[in-house]
């Protein structure tokens, strides 16, 4: 929290100023979560001071709030282009990254709970925080703006990807909120890049890509291998399954199903999770589409039968 509060601090992200009339103050929170690593192992203890966006009203306190994040299908070619012409992908890390988004609106915040106020004074942000409706989109521009600055243009596929071109050769950068994977033909230029990213934000140069939005990669001789173990892991212990067989067809060929079939779940979130949770699978393990396919027809009001299919596909 004391590291937390530091990094706010250092940014400058808030002035404590008398809440002006007729204007709301959005509230905060400690959040705490544990990052693992790709073998479950724990890597490091996280805190994030995070507002709470849900009080915020449109109008007042924010506008736009959309912002593009990259296309797994685009990220799935990035790799396989780099596998077939042999490039090193490098991943980042941006620390902090909505911090450094910077606020148009006016948003005033309590402080932060456990630490010692000024009665009758807010936080008054500079900078956009975790947990406001528009800070991804601040984050986007703010790293769109930098990354257009060192010549790069967006795809017009994709409006998170980036490339530039030059007489060395190509880089091509892929951003999913503050993770980004690099590839090129030109690895003095990726070194460049990288400094002068990390001159602009606080970056953590995580080296080869390894494991990446909860898909893990290994490179071979014939390219790059992608699976999601721990994925299934957590899965399997959602759905406290522990002892599993495989089967080649988890559902029988030509079996329908209907929505009357069956009981009705009384707790159905657990179902909506798990083929949720599959239908992210299906990256690693086309083969069971078809499979996902069927069971999320029936997400609304699933039975025990449905149930029961799910568990097949486990």
């Amino acid at each position: 929290m004391d590291e937390e509060l530091s990094a706010l601090h250092k940014i400058d992200t808030w002035n404590l100023v008398p809440l002006p009339p007729d204007n709301s103050v959005v509230g905060c929170h400690w959040v705490y979560k544990i990052k693992t690593n790709s073998d479950g192992s724990i890597e490091r203890y996280k805190v994030r001071l995070v507002a709470k966006g849900y009080s915020q009203q449109y109008g007042m306190d924010y506008e736009e709030t959309f912002v593009p994040v990259a296309k797994m299908t685009t990220i799935r070619i990035l790799i396989v282009v780099a596998s077939i012409r042999r490039w090193h992908i490098s991943q980042l890390d941006v620390k902090n990254a909505f911090l450094n988004g910077d606020l148009q609106e006016e948003v005033y915040m309590t402080h932060p709970p456990g630490i010692s106020r000024d009665s009758g004074y807010v936080c008054k942000l500079k900078k956009a925080l975790y947990g406001l409706k528009q800070a991804p989109r601040a984050w986007f521009e703010k790293l769109s703006i930098v990354i257009l600055s060192l010549d790069f243009v967006f795809s017009s596929h994709d409006s998170a990807l980036f490339i530039r071109c030059t007489d060395a050769g190509r880089i091509i950068l892929s951003l999913y909120v503050d993770d980004m994977i690099i590839t090129s033909d030109d690895i003095d230029s990726i070194s460049v890049l990288k400094t002068e990213l990390a001159r602009r934000f606080e970056m953590k140069d995580l080296g080869y890509l390894r494991y990446f939005l909860g898909i893990e990669v290994a490179y071979s001789p014939r390219g790059y291998l992608f699976s999601q173990s721990k994925y299934v892991a957590n899965i399997l212990e959602r759905a406290r399954l522990t002892d599993n067989k495989t089967v080649d067809t988890p559902i029988e060929v030509n079996t329908r199903y209907f929505s009357s079939d069956g009981l009705p779940l009384i707790y159905p979130t657990l179902y909506r999770t798990i083929v949720g949770s599959l239908v992210y699978l299906t990256i690693t393990h086309p083969d069971i589409t078809y499979d996902v396919h069927v069971v999320s027809q029936f997400v609304a009001s699933p039975t025990t039968v449905h149930w029961a299919t799910v568990l097949c596909i486990l």
